[in-house]
Formats: structure tokens, sequence, C-alpha cells
């Protein structure tokens, strides 16, 4: 019976040899092309700035200032960082004039994500103006300070303090400096696991931290408790040890929820097997970031299995049919293997993501793969796409788009 979520891959798996079909010779053109056909495909009145950095025009301006960073697209620099420019200007104005500021302090569906971008890009530019964004990013820091400052869930990724950490995390990597003072950090971290550990005893959980979006107690990277506990270790020389303590008990718990190489997108769910989401949104290829970061900090064996065995579920199952992007598309997945290279070394890895890359420009994907809505957009679209080929030419620096756990 054919797969509804995916494609079978039909590729022979790694023998020794990379793709020289797939090196900059034939992806520098793929990626101009690509980004050229974006910019015809965004609004020309793009007034109407919603959906932040995931599916809003400001994730086309973070995708041509990742594209403007990598020396072998140096003769586009200018252009794609003016460009750039003039989308998250108009981003930036949009979420200025937000009247709930709750969702100013969103990191991908609100404006810190696009105040964050708006920094590098000026940056980027030699603009000393890069510090009127950051300044009005830092001062977000206490809307979502408050324990419960939204009823939704407050801790998650997408609008929650976890990506309000995540952004921070960029920035400090971006710029070279530290964008939030400890104190600010700590009671950031603090209200997470303050929250989490509420939740948990409420709902009587044999585990310490527990979260839910909207009553959903979510496990993935999107909305779940993977990517809560991963910023919590981005930051835990900022915590005691007693919420150390807390914090590895619950990465150690999360990591017995597996079910074959996979995690359910909600806790306690049986995952089906002809119906499993392999994406970076819900299951392993999102998870695998925790597991990855967990093994960057103490070197046990355990997470770095944990991330291998992710990485063969996603060369089973990664080719998927919900399009080309990062969230729940064929880049999101080939990202396992970049992170995978930069974890081992592997070649392999770096094989398996041509093969990827090779997949995305075959007439069976494109009269397979479900249409987009956005097909512009960073997580949804053909941004993040760009993002991925360009990482593919250069695997060492390679990371997730706006998801660093290298740093």
């Amino acid at each position: 019976m054919e797969n509804t979520r995916c494609f079978a891959n039909r590729f022979s798996d790694y023998k020794g040899a990379l793709l020289p079909a797939q090196g900059v010779e034939a992806i520098v053109p793929a990626v101009v092309a690509t980004v050229d056909k974006i910019l015809k495909k965004l609004p020309t009145d793009i007034s109407d700035c919603d959906g932040g950095l995931y599916d809003g025009p400001a994730g086309v301006a973070y995708m041509l200032y990742h594209v403007s960073e990598c020396p072998l697209f140096s003769e586009h620099r200018d252009v794609y960082l003016k460009t750039a420019k003039q989308i998250i200007d108009v981003s930036v104005r949009y979420v200025d004039a937000e009247p709930d500021k709750n969702m100013r302090a969103a990191f991908l569906l609100g404006g810190a994500g696009i105040y964050a971008v708006a920094a590098m890009i000026y940056k980027s530019l030699g603009l000393a103006d890069f510090v009127k964004p950051l300044t009005k990013f830092r001062n977000l820091w206490e809307v979502c300070a408050p324990i419960n400052f939204l009823e939704c869930g407050s801790d998650e990724l997408f609008v929650g303090r976890a990506g309000y950490l995540c952004a921070a995390l960029v920035l400090k990597q971006k710029l070279g400096i530290e964008i939030l003072s400890k104190d600010q950090i700590k009671s950031i971290c603090q209200a997470i696991i303050e929250s989490g550990k509420l939740y948990a005893r409420r709902k009587r959980k044999p585990f310490p931290l527990m979260y839910s979006y909207y009553g959903t107690e979510y496990l993935g990277a999107a909305h779940g408790l993977s990517s809560v506990l991963q910023m919590l270790l981005s930051y835990q020389d900022m915590l005691s040890g007693a919420e150390k303590d807390l914090v590895w008990q619950s990465v150690d718990f999360l990591m017995n929820q597996e079910q074959n190489c996979n995690w359910p997108a909600e806790l306690g769910a049986i995952i089906e097997r002809e119906n499993e989401l392999v994406h970076w949104c819900h299951g392993a290829p999102g998870v695998a970031y925790l597991f990855a970061k967990a093994y960057l900090i103490n070197k046990k064996p355990q997470y770095l299995d944990t991330c291998i065995r992710s990485g063969e579920l996603v060369w089973q199952k990664g080719l998927l049919k919900k399009g080309p992007g990062i969230c729940h598309g064929v880049a999101g997945s080939a990202y396992v293997f970049l992170l995978l290279y930069r974890l081992t070394g592997n070649s392999k890895y770096i094989y398996r993501a041509q093969r990827f890359a090779e997949f995305l420009f075959t007439e069976e994907f494109k009269a397979g793969s479900r249409s987009v809505t956005s097909v512009y957009s960073l997580f949804e679209g053909l941004s993040g796409t760009v993002c991925f080929l360009v990482d593919l030419l250069q695997p060492d620096q390679s990371e997730f788009p706006l998801f660093s756990v290298f740093v």
C-alpha cells in the first residue's frame, strides 16, 4: 500500500563516495534561481506581515541574510541584504503596531523573532541602527517572565518562553554578544521550570517537568517538551544544581518515550507505523536536536545513539509529501543528516543529505508533493529549502534555521 505521508526512498545508501553532481557548480545556480523565484512570488504589497518568521515575509528576509553570509554568494551579497532590509523594515513596522504585547514577545509567530532578524540584517549591513531592534527585543523579557503570561501555554517554541530564549541564543551566536543579562535569563529559565513543575504536579505526572499547548501535551520540537528542554540545556549554566537535575531527569524521561526510533506527537499516544509523523515539528527529526544538545554537553553515548536512530528513520521515511520546507518537508528531514555529520564527522550523512537535495528537483517530487499555501515561506516553503541547500555547501557550519545546538 502506498504511504500517504512519504515517497519511497529508492536511493542506494553511501558506498564511500559523495555525489559530484551535488557540488558548488550545481547548487549555487539552483539557489540563485530559487531565490529569484521566491522574490517574484513574494507579494508586492507586503503590508500584511502576519505569520512572523514562520510563514510571513520576515522569513524570506532571514533566508536572504543566511545566503548573503555564505562566501560562495558574495557577488549577490549586497543585493540580497538590501532586499532583506526592505522586507524586514516593513515587518518591524507591522509588529511595532501590534496591540497584543504577548504576540510581540513571540519568536516564530510574532515580534521577538522579527526584531532579532532585523538586528542581524542591520549588523551585517554595518548599520549602527542594529541596536534599535535589539533594544526592542531585550525589553520583551518582562512580557514573558510571568509564569502564566499566555493562556494557551507559556513555554513552547513558537510563541512562548522557549522561543524567546532561542532567539536570544541565535542573537548571541550571530552578533557575538550576550543580549540578556544573567538575571533576565535566570528569571525566564526559572519561570519555565516552575511552570513545568506546577503542570506535572497538577496532572500527576510520574516525571518532574511537563507542559501543554492549547491543552495538548506535545513532545516534538514545534510546540512540545523537546524544544523546551533543549533551551533549558542551552542555558544550563544559569540553572541551580536542583534545577539541572529536573531538566536531565526530563530529558531521560523523553528518551524513554521512543517508539521504534520515533516519538508520538503527544504524550501517551501510540504510533501507527503506516501513518507516523516523521517531521521536524512532530517526531524524530525535531526531537533529535534535544539529544544532540544533551550529547554535546555530557558526551554520554546513549544520546548520540538516539540521534543516529532518528537519522535511520529519516533515511527510510523522510522524503515527505508535504512539500520542500523545513517544518514538515524534505529539507527539514535532510537537516537531520547535516546535524549528524556535525556530531560524527561521518561523510555518509552528507551523502544522504545530497540525495534528499537531489530528490527535491525530481519530477516524482514535483508531481507527488502537496502544494504549499505560502510557497515562499521559511518553514513551509522554498525559503527553508534555500537555507538547506546553502548549508549543504558548508556542512561544517550547517544548522537548522534559527534552532542552534552548537552555541
